[in-house]
């Protein structure tokens, strides 16, 4: 375990608040989450805290997490719910909102990994771009950590369907998102101002897992414009044991995906929200996703209602 530098480069006082808020959310996360966090050690950019909040782990993952915040100097906090409760990924990235102190705010999630300059560059374009909440790049979907032979050459860096690094005004990023002529950003990816984060509520609780982080991304990009980049910054780690990738081997991934298609009809409706081709790109979502469910189950939980969604998502 690498120490953790003593001062920040504000100006040497440990008290300081720091420019930037690293929070890593975790479950049972000892595989990968001493990776991640080195990854925010070797930073370029040293003027950071680390927010590591714990969602009710069981393994080994809380021992890592103490020891890096006893070793931390005060740079790196442990943080977890009451009774060390499971409460779930949006009540976790909440609880690490609440408790940051940087005017900007990073994301990581515990099986990911940031390149060295990710900090640095996410700062000076928030820096450039006063007007923009939020920054996010180009993913590498990373097959290569298993050191098998046969993924050494899978590593891609993904296509986030936007020509050129640019600031997107409201609500052109939703529209592309729901049109699927964008992909949405990684977690791992994502740059905000923490004030533009509190402004709009902060993750939704309800969502625990899957389609919370474009929950969030919808709030977003509905309040403010977002600096796309196309630059690499963030390693999106490819395994079977990963929240999506077990989603996606049953029905849940698409009753997660009608849940979030249900809250985000809501959520324009109380906004007043009315851009034509913002919603009629979230009904033709929703008319493809309907169609193509498993069996008509998405269908018939979709009629039902949202309260019958979110029940078959346990939340």
């Amino acid at each position: 375990m690498r120490e953790v530098a003593r001062t920040a480069r504000s100006g040497g006082d440990p008290g300081a608040a720091p420019q930037v808020s690293v929070i890593v959310i975790f479950l049972n996360a000892q595989r990968f989450i001493e990776e991640a966090v080195e990854s925010v050690l070797a930073q370029t950019h040293e003027d950071w805290e680390l927010l590591l909040v714990d969602d009710g782990s069981t393994d080994g993952s809380t021992a890592v997490a103490l020891r890096y915040q006893a070793g931390g100097h005060g740079r790196v906090r442990y943080l977890h719910h009451p009774g060390h409760a499971n409460l779930g990924m949006s009540a976790s990235r909440n609880l690490g909102l609440r408790s940051a102190r940087g005017p900007y705010v990073a994301l990581l999630d515990a099986d990911d990994v940031w390149r060295p300059h990710k900090l640095a560059r996410q700062v000076a374009i928030l820096t450039a771009e006063p007007r923009a909440a939020m920054v996010y790049g180009a993913p590498e979907y990373w097959y290569s950590w298993t050191g098998r032979v046969e993924d050494s050459v899978r590593d891609t860096v993904r296509d986030i369907g936007i020509g050129t690094s640019t600031l997107m005004e409201p609500p052109t990023l939703l529209t592309l998102f729901l049109q699927g002529r964008a992909v949405t950003p990684c977690p791992s990816d994502i740059l905000v101002r923490r004030s533009d984060a509190l402004r709009v509520g902060g993750f939704e609780d309800s969502f625990r897992g899957l389609y919370e982080d474009q929950v969030f991304c919808a709030k977003v990009c509905l309040d403010a414009p977002v600096f796309v980049s196309t630059e690499c910054w963030d390693r999106y780690r490819q395994h079977p044991e990963s929240c999506s990738s077990t989603a996606r081997s049953t029905s849940h991934h698409a009753v997660a995906r009608l849940a979030y298609l249900k809250w985000l009809e809501e959520f324009l409706t109380s906004k007043r929200i009315e851009v034509p081709e913002l919603w009629q790109a979230l009904r033709d979502r929703q008319s493809r996703y309907r169609a193509s469910s498993p069996d008509g189950l998405v269908g018939r939980l979709w009629r039902s209602g949202q309260a019958a969604l979110k029940r078959s998502l346990g939340v």
